[in-house]
């Protein structure tokens, strides 16, 4: 096959000096998370919340007051009870609003923060992907899931149990004892603190251990047939076992320290009434006064519960964000709409590398070094190489998929940042290794056109069947019920090694991309095939750089 290649391919240009020229353009960043909020009027929205949880919370109070002075003086007259009854009534449309607030709140940040992590997810770098496995991975976008759930919930409510522990000294400053209940809430925080620290640390080390069986369990599932046939059965689940029982081990202690955490209420509220006692017992204490401490320590109790329910979802979502927080900052520049015109420009040199170097993380090594190489139209260029030359490496530099640590790639005279990924992607394809593309559970339509908008028009599908014709698939095609929409992949139909490795190929060129780069994706088609797949190539693409080995 090299021998027939030989005789297409005969040009690899040498390193040029010329810098790339500038045509203008503009880079549109993403905006900040904090701007996104506060244009989906999420801050105002967090103002109006606590506006009117205080007002809600001072009518409340209004009414004990009322009530209360009314009873305590003998003086219950109507007048009393109106003043009750309105201010109590009052918290009823203020508590309703709080709530639909919460809920506003909660999916609107749930939903921009899933927006930003789907962003992160679609921008982080193919090799740190790589270099994690698909158990990591997986466990990063299901503790990213966690925190749209549960993250601006658990942190509303703390804020609001802020609030309400906040107006405590104010409301005890009226009532009996007010150094000793003071001493008492200040006591009662600096346990809860402790508890809640012992239980992050916990609880991340929980968040560890459960994670660490996710991964294990995505690689078992991947690696089955290799352990059936290398491994006794009898040696299958001893690491899951031991895992299992570190897992429950922390599990354990997590609920013993979560469990401390709930009893702090019930502690505050024993020692607030045990505080009132000297003042009793000294006779200082009235009943005015005994009933304001009193009121004020149930009306503490409940936002020391309502502070442990924050913490449970708040501390889950913190925990969770360590491993989602790569995906939120992974976030590239987006390109503008304006880069539409821009993007149409072709010049005559389509692509140009200068000087590329590349040099793995934590490698004290390059694998590349110096390498340059132009790309003009109408060109077929040929690069080959022992394995582990750096071929593919050179590729993916190439298309856009690595960044090198040295030198630049220009396509037309711009670079990909000031191009933007899509009009890049309308220049240069890529069509991966074989164990690097895949093929997956959807139609088969779907596969060919994902580099198109979604939902694809009929003449998407018509492009598709065309390259599919033009490639030798038309057979496939016949064959399948559904033509281009059978169902394709883990569990649908089943492709043969040279099938697949032609609908990578027609993935690539229904690209529209001027260059067209195959890394390997020949190697799998018998002569006649392999004729007839560079004949279409010719057609659609203006420039070829092919990639075998010698």
């Amino acid at each position: 096959m090299n021998a027939r290649l030989g005789a297409y391919f005969s040009h690899l240009a040498p390193p040029s000096n010329e810098r790339p020229r500038e045509e203008g353009g503009g880079l549109m960043r993403q905006a900040s998370f904090w701007c996104e909020l506060r244009q989906a009027g999420m801050l105002w929205r967090c103002c109006a919340l606590l506006g009117s949880h205080l007002l809600a919370t001072f009518l409340l109070l209004a009414s004990w007051a009322s009530i209360g002075s009314g009873a305590l003086t003998g003086r219950l007259d109507r007048g009393w009870l109106v003043a009750w009854g309105l201010a109590l009534a009052s918290t009823v449309p203020l508590r309703f609003l709080s709530r639909w607030l919460e809920g506003v709140i909660a999916v609107g940040v749930g939903g921009l923060l899933k927006q930003r992590l789907f962003a992160g997810a679609l921008s982080t770098d193919a090799e740190r992907i790589a270099q994690q496995g698909a158990g990591q991975a997986l466990s990063e976008c299901l503790e990213a899931e966690a925190i749209e759930a549960v993250g601006a919930s658990g942190g509303l409510q703390i804020a609001l149990a802020l609030l309400e522990l906040s107006l405590v000294p104010v409301l005890m400053y009226w009532g009996a004892a007010f150094k000793l209940e003071c001493a008492v809430l200040v006591g009662s925080t600096v346990l809860f603190a402790a508890f809640a620290v012992a239980s992050s640390r916990l609880l991340s080390e929980w968040t560890d251990a459960r994670l660490r069986l996710t991964r294990n369990l995505v690689e078992s599932m991947s690696a089955h047939r290799t352990r059936l046939a290398q491994q006794p059965p009898s040696q299958w689940h001893q690491v899951e076992d031991r895992q299992l029982e570190s897992y429950a081990g922390v599990s354990e202690r997590l609920d013993c320290s979560l469990a401390r955490i709930a009893v702090v209420t019930r502690i505050y509220s024993l020692a607030a009434v045990a505080a009132l006692v000297p003042s009793v017992a000294s006779g200082n204490a009235t009943p005015e006064l005994m009933a304001v401490t009193l009121g004020t320590v149930l009306f503490a109790s409940l936002a020391w519960e309502r502070m442990a329910f924050g913490f449970f979802y708040g501390a889950e979502a913190w925990t969770a964000w360590r491993f989602a927080a790569p995906l939120f900052r992974a976030v590239r520049s987006q390109e503008s709409e304006a880069e539409g015109t821009m993007a149409t420009s072709r010049a005559t040199t389509l692509l140009r590398a200068d000087e590329l170097g590349f040099r793995h993380q934590g490698s004290a090594e390059p694998v590349l070094k110096g390498c340059s190489l132009s790309v003009t139209r109408g060109e077929r260029i040929l690069l080959q190489g022992e394995s582990g030359s750096g071929k593919s490496t050179f590729a993916a530099l190439l298309a856009g998929l690595r960044e090198p640590s040295s030198g630049f790639v220009v396509a037309g005279g711009l670079d990909r940042l000031t191009l933007g990924e899509r009009a890049w992607r309308s220049r240069v394809a890529m069509a991966p290794q074989y164990h690097e593309n895949h093929v997956l559970s959807g139609s088969l339509g779907f596969n060919l056109l994902l580099a198109r908008a979604f939902p694809h028009s009929p003449q998407d599908y018509a492009d598709a069947q065309q390259v599919c014709e033009d490639l030798g698939l038309g057979g496939l095609l016949k064959r399948m019920p559904s033509g281009l929409h059978q169902i394709v992949g883990e569990t649908g139909w089943r492709l043969s090694q040279g099938e697949v490795s032609r609908v990578f190929l027609a993935r690539a060129l229904l690209q529209g991309a001027d260059v067209v780069i195959l890394d390997e994706s020949l190697a799998a088609l018998d002569p006649s095939t392999l004729s007839q797949c560079l004949d279409a190539i010719y057609q659609r693409a203006s420039a070829l750089i092919l990639i075998a080995h010698p």
